[in-house]
């Protein structure tokens, strides 16, 4: 039996199937798709499999994505140049009024894990594709965030307070930095990335923006709990080299940065104020 979704969600999901005409397949589709699963329920959106002799995923917003201070049509234009470069599914219809992506699905191969190695290697494919004029600015974010919950009357956990002004200080000294910015992911945790057709790819791609390529690697060290040897792995395969000191401490100012903004998210879209991760 296939999962309900709440009324307005499947109210949209029935519009976008219903223009299944127009969306950008490579071969028409035979009849309108049909809904065979619900993939993952998200706090702030929801994936649907859907079939019509292919799949595709289908994802709708739960919640505005100005919440998270995300560009859906910066995601849009980057899901086909990032297709292309075979990073990606297939962006085949794209719907803004109504909140809803449609992408191919990508089936898992069983029994892959990623390892360091090809993660790096998939950064460095994401960090070479063009530039997007949508930049990740961290303390805009974790401003907005912080809002949010003073919004909505919620109290940040004494072991965050006592850190941001610390974080805040990190944020003054990497601003300061001439770093260029590259195109990033920016999510690029565990659960956006798969293995499929022998190969790794990102999905979801809502907050790519262009920013610092050390955070994207901050992500994947935190995300994954990456421990000292593998976090070597991860960055000397990214540089082709060994890292400096000094690279090795941005990546851990920018790891530490992920870290507080994480637990703000999760504090935001989810309303969790103990059993924060990590």
């Amino acid at each position: 039996m296939v999962a309900t979704l709440p009324r307005n969600i499947q109210l949209k999901l029935d519009q976008a199937l219903a223009q299944w005409r127009q969306w950008s397949c490579d071969t028409l589709l035979p009849h309108r798709p049909v809904m065979t699963s619900l993939l993952n329920p998200g706090s702030s959106n929801h994936s649907v499999l859907v079939e019509a002799g292919q799949r595709f995923v289908v994802r709708i917003d739960g919640i505005q994505p100005s919440h998270n201070g995300l560009s859906r049509s910066t995601e849009w234009r980057a899901l086909h140049t990032a297709h292309e470069a075979k990073l990606a599914p297939g962006p085949r219809y794209f719907n803004p009024e109504l909140g809803v992506l449609v992408c191919d699905y990508l089936a898992p191969e069983e029994g892959r894990s990623n390892q360091p190695g090809e993660i790096a290697t998939l950064l460095q494919g994401i960090h070479q594709l063009p530039p997007v004029h949508y930049r990740l600015d961290l303390r805009e974010r974790i401003n907005r965030y912080e809002h949010q919950l003073n919004h909505r009357d919620r109290e940040m956990p004494a072991a965050m307070a006592s850190c941001r002004s610390e974080i805040l200080t990190l944020l003054d000294a990497l601003e300061n930095a001439t770093e260029p910015p590259v195109f990033c992911h920016n999510d690029l945790l565990g659960a956006n990335r798969i293995y499929s057709n022998s190969r790794l790819w990102a999905i979801d791609w809502e907050y790519c923006a262009m920013g610092s390529a050390w955070f994207d690697l901050a992500v994947v060290v935190i995300g994954d709990g990456l421990n000292a040897e593998q976090k070597n792995e991860l960055v000397s395969t990214y540089l082709g080299r060994i890292a400096s000191d000094e690279e090795n401490r941005k990546l851990s100012q920018y790891c530490a940065i992920y870290q507080y903004l994480e637990k703000l998210w999760y504090l935001v879209n989810r309303g969790q104020s103990a059993d924060l991760p990590r």
